[in-house]
């Protein structure tokens, strides 16, 4: 199929396009696939190679097998690519017949092409001269456009089709409101916009030229003439009959230039001779012989008079074929049904036999027999898959309590070695002080220096008690940790606005930090998204997690700031972003970074990088703990030591 469709774009070898196109379609009726659309884009190939009769006898051929196995939707493509061969031959009887069978079997399986054949149903009726029946079925394509919400070409072809249909009803002006929405729609599709504009310039002009407004259809007419000869258009295509020149001799007509009138209905009838539009040639005729008879020409109406009948006579002649295809087609289809019920009774009489063999086959193998021995099977298996279970359960029991104990004991660890150094400074201080006031109790000399010894007791004994409330504290705020560790989570979550609470956060770390460090200055850049949606969370937990990000965030820079080059810029970025089913938060900084080592224990209890008595190693822990257990969400690092770090939290939308 590959190597066939790049010969057919290339327009090199259509005779060996063709053949491997074939071939394709074969193997894909072998496997009983269905490829409604190659079998419509097959016929196209046939316009080009001007073999009409071979592409209505490949596809009445491949419509009696589809027929046959029952493969409705390449009958459905066969009846439509036939329709158009019985309509190019003046058969309009049997096109509407094809089309409206097409659109039965596409309505299953295919709306939009279900409601092109309606379409095309219609327009064939408006050639045929039934303009009641055109009304109805284009009326119904409309409203199943409109209904399917259907744009592109189809809207397009329903439109022009309509204005060509209130144009000989004369009803100019709906006529002219069709041509302008036709014209619209064909600007509007990105394929094929500038043909199928064309084809709207026209049928605006000669509704234009009906009205008597032809200085308004002479630019629409020179436009649609440029875009005709750029783009080569035949007076045969996909949207129907390409009529310029017989738009630019109803225009002549219009402004008295007989002449040139006369010009372009001969090259009009030119055109439809060379690619054999037997449709048109009549229609051609007709209009030709009207027009000399009007300029009292009666030789010229003579011999186009010859020849619009030798015309119709060949016509006759075809119609007679096709009228003997058709009736070899009842055949056909009654030999198939035949064949079709006789594979139903067979199946139905091996259905029976199967049936009897198998009833004798249980009888023979013993029902009592057989329900024993399964009892016994399952009984024995029963008993396998309760002992198996309980081995199960007792192991997973043991596996639980093991895990349990041993988070105990590496939190206990944690926990011992991050209060026993407070403690032991407290103690130490202690001992200090005591040793201090026992020598301030031995008896010395009352002078001057007796008195700054004293004093320099009492400073330092001052000084040890605020060393040992300094770390009574440390030990307080780890055990404070601890404890909202062990709480977050707990609180219910109720919708919150993200983007305020990100505010206020970055408002209190920055503040924060800059109490203890007024020196300290970053560029803030937010990047909030505004038409996130309220995010069901809880506050206090969510800002705990984001005011431990943001003192993260402000500690890296300012220490990059202690040791970068002058140029340096401390930055933190904060994004809010709404995906498809999350909510992803983003700070970034452009502080330390983290190494990889770092970065693997980042998110372990009591685990940090900080100067001795400067934080508890929980933060990060406590954060990841909020945001996957308490939130559903994932917390992620990237990071580039001595460059950049960067956390990524995602929430569920």
């Amino acid at each position: 199929m590959r190597q066939g469709v790049g010969l057919w774009i290339e327009g090199t070898n259509d005779a060996q396009a063709m053949q491997l196109l074939h071939r394709t379609v074969t193997l894909f009726d072998q496997e009983h696939r269905p490829i409604p659309r190659l079998l419509i884009d097959l016929a196209p190939l046939y316009n080009r190679m001007h073999q009409p009769e071979a592409r209505f006898a490949y596809f009445f051929r491949k419509l009696a097998y589809y027929r046959l196995h029952g493969a409705n939707e390449n009958a459905a493509a066969c009846y439509l690519v036939l329709g158009s061969s019985y309509r190019h031959q003046g058969d309009f009887n049997h096109a509407i017949s094809s089309y409206l069978h097409a659109a039965d079997l596409f309505k299953a399986f295919d709306r939009m092409l279900y409601v092109n054949e309606l379409m095309v149903a219609g327009s064939a009726y408006e050639e045929w001269g039934n303009l009641d029946k055109a009304q109805e079925y284009l009326s119904l394509a409309m409203q199943l456009e409109n209904r399917y919400k259907l744009e592109g070409l189809r809207r397009f072809y329903t439109l022009n089709a309509l204005a060509k249909l209130t144009l000989r009803q004369h009803r100019l002006p709906q006529g002219l409101h069709y041509a302008d929405l036709s014209l619209l729609a064909a600007r509007r599709d990105p394929l094929d916009r500038f043909p199928h504009t064309a084809y709207g310039l026209v049928q605006k002009s000669a509704v234009l030229v009906e009205l008597g407004r032809t200085q308004e259809a002479l630019p629409l007419l020179r436009r649609a003439q440029s875009l005709s000869d750029s783009l080569a258009l035949t007076i045969s295509g996909r949207p129907g009959e390409f009529m310029l020149d017989q738009t630019w001799a109803q225009y002549y007509i219009a402004i008295g230039q007989y002449h040139r009138a006369e010009q372009h209905w001969l090259l009009a009838y030119q055109k439809a001779n060379e690619v054999k539009f037997n449709v048109l040639r009549p229609k051609l005729l007709r209009q030709i012989i009207h027009f000399y008879d009007e300029q009292k020409q009666l030789t010229q109406v003579q011999r186009y008079t010859h020849a619009y009948l030798a015309l119709a006579d060949s016509m006759n002649t075809v119609q007679n074929a096709f009228n003997i295809a058709q009736y070899e087609g009842e055949r056909t289809e009654q030999a198939q049904n035949e064949k079709i019920e006789g594979l139903r009774h067979a199946h139905a009489l091996q259905t029976l036999r199967l049936r009897q063999r198998n009833f004798l086959l249980a009888i023979s193998l013993g029902v009592v027999t057989l329900i024993s021995g399964l009892g016994v099977v399952l009984y024995y298996q029963l008993r396998t898959n309760k002992r198996t279970l309980a081995q199960l359960r007792q192991a997973q029991n043991q596996l639980v309590a093991a895990e349990k104990w041993a988070f105990v004991g590496e939190m206990s660890a944690g926990i011992a070695h991050e209060l026993q150094n407070p403690l032991n400074f407290m103690k130490r201080f202690a001992e200090v002080s005591t040793k201090m006031l026992d020598d301030m109790q031995h008896p010395r000399k009352s002078d001057g220096h007796t008195d700054e010894l004293e004093q320099e007791i009492v400073a330092g004994l001052k000084q040890n008690l605020q060393e040992i409330s300094q770390h009574g504290l440390r030990a307080s705020s780890i055990i404070k940790d601890m404890l909202d560790h062990s709480r977050s989570g707990t609180n219910r979550r109720q919708p919150n606005d993200l983007n305020a609470l990100i505010a206020d956060q970055l408002e209190l770390a920055y503040k924060g930090l800059q109490a203890q460090d007024a020196a300290f200055h970053a560029t803030l850049t937010l990047d909030l998204a505004p038409d996130l949606a309220p995010v069901s969370l809880v506050p206090q937990d969510m800002g705990r997690v984001l005011l431990n990000l943001l003192t993260n965030s402000f500690h890296a820079v300012q220490q990059r700031g202690q040791t970068a080059a002058a140029d340096y810029s401390p930055t933190v970025w904060i994004t809010t972003k709404q995906l498809a089913q999350q909510i992803e938060i983003r700070i970034r900084d452009n502080g330390t970074g983290m190494s990889e080592e770092v970065k693997q224990q980042a998110f372990q209890a009591f685990f940090t990088t900080k100067p001795a008595g400067v934080g508890t190693g929980l933060g990060l822990s406590l954060s990841h703990d909020i945001i996957t257990k308490g939130h559903g969400g994932t917390i992620n690092i990237k990071t580039e030591e001595g460059h950049y770090t960067e956390f990524i939290i995602t929430l569920p939308a």
